[in-house]
This record gives C-alpha cells, sequence and structure tokens, in this order.
C-alpha cells in the first residue's frame, strides 16, 4: 500500500508540476459552461432547465481531453516498462495513475461545478444532488477512461481512438446523473439515480484496473 500511495503522489506531482493537462481540462470546463449563457442568452428558466446537462457534458469532455496522456507520458520515456517490472502488480499501477487523474482532474470539476451551477442559474435543490453526482461519476470516467487509454496506447491518431471506443461507455452516466439532478429538481427523490450511479461504480472499479493492466501489456509488447 505504500508503493501505491507514492506511485499516486509521484503522478499527482508531475501532473501539478507540469500543469498542462490539468489546467487545460479544468480550463475546457470552465469555457464551455461560460459559453451556453453566452450564446443562448440570459434567460433563467432557459439555462435552469439545461444546466446539469450541459455541466455534466462539459465534465465528460474535459476528462476525456486529459486522458489521452495518461499512460502515454511514461510510455514514451520508458518508465512504464520500468512500473510493469516492479514488485507492485500492474493493476495496482494502472489504478494508482488512474486515482491521480481523478485527483488532478475530477476534483478540481466537482469544486467548481457548483460555481457554475449559480451561473447557469440551476435552482437550489440541483446543487447538492449535482456535488453529489459527480463525485460518484467523475471516478467512473477515469476509470473507464484508463481501459480507452491504455488499449490505445502507443497506437496512431490515438486519441481520436480513444474517443470513439470510450464515449459510449459514457452514455449511461451521464443519462444517470443528469436524471438524478432533474428528479430533485421537480420534487422526486434521486436516490435510485444515484445508487444506480454508484452500482456502476462498485462494478467498474475492481474490473477496470484489470482491463486497463491487460491493455498496458499488450503494448509493452
Amino acid at each position: 500500500m505504500m508503493t501505491f500511495w507514492r506511485l499516486v503522489r509521484r503522478d499527482v506531482r508531475l501532473a501539478l508540476h507540469a500543469g498542462t493537462d490539468a489546467t487545460v481540462a479544468i480550463g475546457f470546463f470552465v469555457i464551455t459552461v461560460v459559453l451556453f449563457p453566452l450564446g443562448l442568452g440570459p434567460e433563467p428558466s432557459l439555462l435552469a432547465r439545461i444546466a446539469a446537462a450541459v455541466i455534466w457534458i462539459a465534465a465528460l469532455l474535459a476528462a476525456l481531453l486529459s486522458l489521452e496522456r495518461l499512460f502515454l507520458n511514461d510510455y514514451e520515456d520508458g518508465s512504464l516498462d520500468l512500473l510493469a517490472l516492479a514488485p507492485l502488480p500492474l493493476e495496482a499501477v494502472v489504478l494508482a495513475k488512474i486515482a491521480a487523474h481523478w485527483l488532478v482532474t475530477g476534483i478540481p470539476v466537482i469544486l467548481v461545478a457548483p460555481v457554475l451551477g449559480v451561473l447557469m442559474t440551476l435552482p437550489a435543490p440541483g446543487y447538492g444532488v449535482l456535488v453529489l453526482s459527480l463525485a460518484l461519476g467523475t471516478p467512473i470516467l477515469s476509470l473507464l477512461g484508463g481501459i480507452g487509454a491504455a488499449v490505445t496506447l502507443g497506437a496512431r491518431r490515438g486519441g481520436v481512438l480513444m474517443a470513439l471506443l470510450i464515449l459510449p461507455l459514457f452514455v449511461p452516466v451521464l443519462i444517470f446523473a443528469v436524471a438524478a439532478v432533474e428528479a430533485a429538481l421537480i420534487g422526486l427523490s434521486p436516490r435510485p439515480h444515484l445508487l444506480l450511479l454508484a452500482g456502476i461504480l462498485a462494478l467498474v472499479l475492481p474490473l477496470a484496473p484489470v482491463a486497463a493492466a491487460a491493455g498496458v501489456r499488450q503494448a509493452l509488447g
């Protein structure tokens, strides 16, 4: 476990030191949401109706934007070969890199989302559910994205191929997360939709590192 957390800290430090991927992802998230009020006009009822969907689509695309280089930097400089030969199982190495990705990109999205909800005139009952849906959903995006990043590792135009592979897998997360917020806004319980998100997370958490590790092994040959 100590080796696992050291690897998480290493990747977080590298991401924060470089700054590019994390900054681009959060900047893209914010700018995408801000463009909607500018393009649609300041009509509160319209913005409130689409607020949850806009924020979630922007979060999904921001996660996708930063996933391409999840393993690529270590693959190109040879570090991934060394990590694959380390005593720590490759599945744990993959999970550590996915966890670092979520800490660097998912946490800022969760923190910024309520501010953007104010911009989109999201009604008060939706804020808590929005944050909770992001807390459950963004780790799923990172885990599924880790599979796509591993499978396309070393491929030409890997970013485009990865998007085609994993965007369909993101659709259930988007549907249940937005439905949870909308249920809260009309006075219904968001609990069933949040439980479905929690169920997807519980399913993906043990399976995604195994699948991603298999993809990394294939890339390393």
